[in-house]
């Protein structure tokens, strides 16, 4: 498979780009954050998006979607990342999709949100830092379920319709089976959701679930065999996230490049210092191999390709570290003024901290990868 768009995902890189570009630069998150905004983002924006037709773009065509693939929502990620775009379009049009496709909820929930009318959540995390334990208990109950526990750091889980919650319905927290996912409606009894907001600005929920109630409707899936839709929705959010720093790392990058080009010292402008030129190179090449590396996960995922897993680690951990190194070089190269408010640099270092976390860290998928190898 060629590692470039092409000509179809090329013209849809254009309209994102430019339709981003125009509708939530970063001074779009900017207002929102000086208006302490409680949504977290702007539901106007997500009316437009569902006008572009990017909320249905992985949706099937049978549900009102476009039925496109992890490329070309990975290109509207990027375009998002770049322009540091408040949006649910990561956990709703590209992971809850993913999870629900092809599923008895799916039928329900799919149509709903190729319309922007529902926005999704995704409750996964219980501890610090994203692991694979999971405790939070769903027991029987009549022809359903009973599900208690917590779970953190659910972006969007306080204002979201739905909310995907995988629970241990079998065995203990750190088992590999014994899960089940469910759609579970926002507004259930029992569910409750205390909101904080992020670092980035953007804002996320602790849920706690005392005795919900679900029927078996709610099910994605089989019980038991919950690690199945999951692997899809976490391959799709870690991918995405991937894709998403790209275009963070990028935007960082490219302002960083038009200071150096701007900003003078002894009569000259300090992008012709040869150190200057040495680490933007580098920075270059970094995010190229990075670029390279989420576009191979975005295929093989498209492809259904059993290597997928192991590219989407790559992917992700490649990822974070070309972001953490654009984000760090722009705030040293832009100098003094890098570290105040008045520069946009900040924000990207602020979005590219918590991107990192989300899905797994670096640390994460490295070590996902070397015990794949045998290591």
């Amino acid at each position: 498979m060629p590692l470039f768009l092409n000509e179809d995902q090329t013209m849809l890189a254009d309209t994102a780009r430019e339709f981003l570009a125009e509708a939530a630069p970063v001074d779009h998150l900017r207002a929102l954050r000086d208006a302490d905004d409680a949504t977290g983002f702007d539901r106007g924006l997500w009316v437009k998006f569902a006008e572009m037709g990017f909320t249905g773009m992985m949706v099937p065509e049978a549900a009102g979607g476009l039925g496109l693939g992890h490329v070309e929502a990975g290109i509207v990620l990027e375009e998002i990342g770049r322009n540091l775009s408040p949006s649910p379009f990561l956990a709703t049009s590209v992971a809850a999709v993913a999870a629900l496709t092809g599923t008895g909820p799916g039928e329900r929930w799919l149509p709903e949100i190729a319309a922007g009318r529902t926005i999704a959540a995704l409750a996964i995390d219980e501890r610090g830092k994203h692991g694979d334990a999971v405790a939070l208990r769903a027991e029987r109950s009549g022809n359903g379920f009973r599900l208690s526990g917590t779970k953190q750091f659910v972006a969007h889980g306080h204002i979201a319709d739905l909310i995907l919650v995988v629970a241990r319905t079998a065995g203990d927290a750190d088992d590999a089976d014994g899960l089940t996912l469910f759609a579970l409606p926002a507004g259930t009894p029992g569910l409750t959701a205390d909101p904080r907001r992020l670092v980035d600005s953007s804002i996320a929920a602790r849920l706690t679930l005392d005795g919900v109630e679900v029927d078996g409707d709610a099910v994605v899936g089989d019980v038991d065999g919950g690690r199945t839709a999951l692997a899809r929705l976490l391959a799709a959010a870690r991918t995405g996230a991937a894709a998403e720093s790209l275009g963070v790392g990028d935007g960082a990058m490219t302002r960083t490049l038009d200071y150096l080009r701007q900003r003078k010292q002894f009569g000259q402008t300090i992008g012709s210092f040869q150190a200057l030129q040495h680490r933007a190179a580098h920075l270059y090449s970094e995010m190229e191999v990075a670029r390279a590396a989420v576009l191979k996960a975005q295929q093989l995922l498209d492809d259904a390709s059993p290597d997928a897993d192991i590219a989407v680690s790559v992917a992700k951990a490649m990822a974070g570290m070309a972001m953490t190194l654009s984000v760090q070089e722009s705030v040293q190269m832009h100098g003094g003024i890098g570290m105040t408010d008045a520069a946009d640099i900040g924000f990207f270092m602020k979005r590219a901290r918590v991107l990192t976390e989300m899905f797994g860290d670096i640390a994460y998928h490295s070590d996902r990868v070397a015990r794949a190898g045998g290591y």
